[in-house]
């Protein structure tokens, strides 16, 4: 990879660390063999490699955040993934009602 760092590489290792796996306890968790869940997980990590969409959905069930978290680019959009993750299907379905209302009420 070059240039910027991937933003899973970012987002995985702040899940990581908030939820206080090591790299090995992350991947064994996430069905990777023992022997190699710490380098990959490293690797995943330093950008090295890129976990393909179904090791990063198992990934973030471990880690307990949405999927999406770990592709967002911007600080404040992962910080809302993880807010909206939290919430139940009724209040996640009230506040979008209410970010239709705002941005349809908001100037062009």
């Amino acid at each position: 990879m070059t240039g910027k760092t991937s933003p899973i590489a970012k987002r995985l290792k702040e899940a990581r660390t908030r939820a206080g796996l090591s790299q090995k306890q992350l991947g064994i968790k996430a069905g990777i063999d023992a022997f190699s869940a710490s380098p990959r997980i490293n690797q995943y990590e330093t950008g090295k490699h890129r976990p393909d969409f179904a090791t990063a959905r198992r990934l973030a069930d471990v880690l307990r955040v949405p999927t999406p978290f770990l592709y967002a680019e911007d600080d404040t959009m992962a910080e809302m993934l993880l807010l909206t993750g939290a919430l139940s299907q009724r209040d996640l379905r009230k506040l979008l009602k209410e970010l239709r209302r705002r941005v349809a009420a908001s100037p062009q």
